[in-house]
């Protein structure tokens, strides 16, 4: 008889095999047991990889619970040729960036494919790996809407949502606090054919960055805004419980009239309702306007009949704790220039919930 962890692993392949693709390029959450009946563990697939994130409270994880989840999913999907198991709550980096415990460490996957972009990965660089699968609906927005644009990617990462918007065309600034993350952008640059700029990647302080931008007179079309939980510098702290609007305003100079400003907050403890608070206090001046709530895909936020638990706190009106907003930005020289008046703040629209059976999203064109 097949235990519960097999059945409820079962129904979450079931779930995602829109995602599966014969070239074993494609990258996804194969069960988020967070929402799904077994809190202690998810799964990710890059590419031919298995990568298994083990929350146990036990600093040494549950190798047994691992094992038998990769030996389950293996016999269902036997292309995977790599497993790697990474321990949420080790005090050893090694453990939280993770260890090989199925093949060889030389068949990590290191790139995957989405929309027909290539990102390159490094799958133990950090306690994640390397690549945001929750943020994907943002990178198709941003090859819907940023075709040509200039947009600045404020704390990068590894550059995912800027790789998305250079996809099309637009011209891209990436900067982030450590030059390891944005070597991984550079890599996906080189994956795609595309020229590296040594201007368009910026390593330093969220603060000094978003200070010297202001100061050189820099205008984007767009920018990206996705903080890090916590982050304690010299020149200042982020955290998402606390100052996001601060953090936010540094950034709102630097977008030119008519622009967006796309805001992220990924913090599990804080409410969709505080969030959505501070928006719109930000926006009660009449220069920033609620666009969109963007979802978190499919693959996140499971389906009715593999759901079974719910986050900490209710994250609504976004639909997941990753929570991502676009806002529509009015500069106060241009209003004036024009004599007219800050437009009123008005209801945003909610881009509509992802269907079981539609793994890829198309945000409704609000532009």
């Amino acid at each position: 008889m097949p235990s519960e962890l097999h059945a409820l692993l079962d129904a979450a392949l079931d779930a995602r095999s829109a995602f599966l693709d014969e070239a074993h390029t494609s990258a996804f959450r194969l069960f988020n047991g967070f929402l799904e009946g077994h809190p202690t563990l998810a799964l990710e697939v890059y590419g031919k990889t298995l990568v298994l994130h083990d929350y146990t409270d036990a600093e040494r994880g549950d190798e047994a619970m691992a094992k038998d989840a990769l030996a389950h999913v293996r016999a269902r999907l036997p292309w995977i040729d790599c497993g790697l198991w990474k321990l949420r709550h080790a005090k050893a980096p090694e453990a939280r960036n993770g260890t090989v415990v199925f093949g060889d460490a030389k068949k990590l996957a290191r790139r995957v494919v989405e929309d027909g972009v290539t990102y390159a990965l490094d799958l133990t660089l950090n306690r994640d790996t390397s690549l945001y699968l929750d943020t994907r609906p943002l990178r198709a927005w941003a090859r819907q809407h940023l075709a040509g644009k200039r947009v600045l990617n404020a704390f990068a990462y590894t550059g995912s949502l800027g790789v998305a918007a250079r996809s099309v065309g637009a011209e891209v600034v990436h900067t982030d606090l450590n030059n390891r993350f944005l070597t991984v952008a550079k890599d996906s640059y080189s994956m795609n054919g595309w020229p590296i700029r040594k201007g368009d990647f910026k390593a330093g302080d969220f603060f000094d960055v978003m200070g010297q931008l202001k100061r050189d007179g820099q205008l984007f079309d767009c920018a990206f805004v996705d903080p890090p939980v916590r982050s304690v510098t010299p020149k200042g702290k982020v955290a998402l419980d606390e100052d996001v609007a601060r953090v936010l305003n540094k950034v709102r100079p630097l977008i030119a009239h008519g622009g967006s400003l796309v805001a992220v907050n990924n913090a599990l403890f804080v409410s969709g309702k505080d969030f959505h608070a501070v928006l719109e206090t930000l926006c009660s001046d009449g220069y920033l306007r609620i666009e969109s709530l963007v979802p978190a895909p499919l693959d996140f936020v499971g389906t009715e009949k593999t759901r079974h638990g719910t986050p900490p706190v209710d994250p609504a009106p976004f639909n997941h704790p990753t929570k991502m907003a676009v806002l529509a930005v009015t500069r106060k020289d241009e209003a004036g220039a024009r004599g007219a008046q800050p437009p009123k703040p008005k209801k945003p629209k909610k881009a509509p919930a992802p269907k079981a059976d539609e793994p890829e999203y198309e945000l409704p064109d609000d532009e």
